[in-house]
């Protein structure tokens, strides 16, 4: 496998694993093997997602994949972007920036990394993002914040300068 450049990986209801990365900007993914460290296929570009894009984190909600990714822009904060689609490897449809409040237009200074799901909770989730200090990395710090997922499937992940588990999340 090449190298990848901040990969993600999602095992389906199957348990089948796949993984997915920004390299060079581009979107791509890819169906791995059973022991999760080669692929079973080739890496394929994310049919309908803008170019330019890194740090994707997919998650599967009603039956639907939905994929969070942050624009490739180096140090710089640029601005989250959500797509949906109906199969594991699209096409994809943009559906906009989930982040809202203060800084969502540069996903709060930073960018994204993961999303934790919260295990005994439903629809319960922590989106969790890088936030880089290039003129001090040692210093660089993440932010994490709860992601709103309505019964629609629509998802916003609102700024929050503190918040508890147990209060977002009853």
């Amino acid at each position: 496998m090449d190298s990848l450049i901040d990969p993600c990986v999602f095992i389906d209801d199957d348990g089948q694993a796949y993984i997915y990365h920004g390299g060079g900007g581009i979107c791509k993914g890819g169906k791995l093997k059973d022991n999760m460290m080669e692929l079973d296929g080739e890496m394929l570009r994310m049919e309908g997602l803008v170019d330019f894009h890194e740090a994707p984190w997919v998650h599967k909600y009603n039956g639907k994949y939905y994929l969070l990714s942050s624009g490739c822009t180096g140090w710089d904060p640029n601005q989250a972007e959500l797509a949906v689609a109906d199969s594991i490897m699209g096409p994809w449809t943009t559906i906009g920036n989930p982040c809202v409040g203060k800084d969502a237009d540069k996903t709060f200074y930073a960018q994204s990394t993961f999303v934790l799901p919260l295990h005994g909770m439903n629809n319960a989730y922590i989106a969790m993002f890088d936030r880089w200090k290039k003129t001090n990395l040692q210093d660089s710090r993440y932010v994490w914040l709860p992601v709103s997922i309505t019964n629609e499937g629509n998802i916003t992940i609102p700024w929050s300068e503190r918040w508890k588990v147990d209060e977002v999340f009853k």
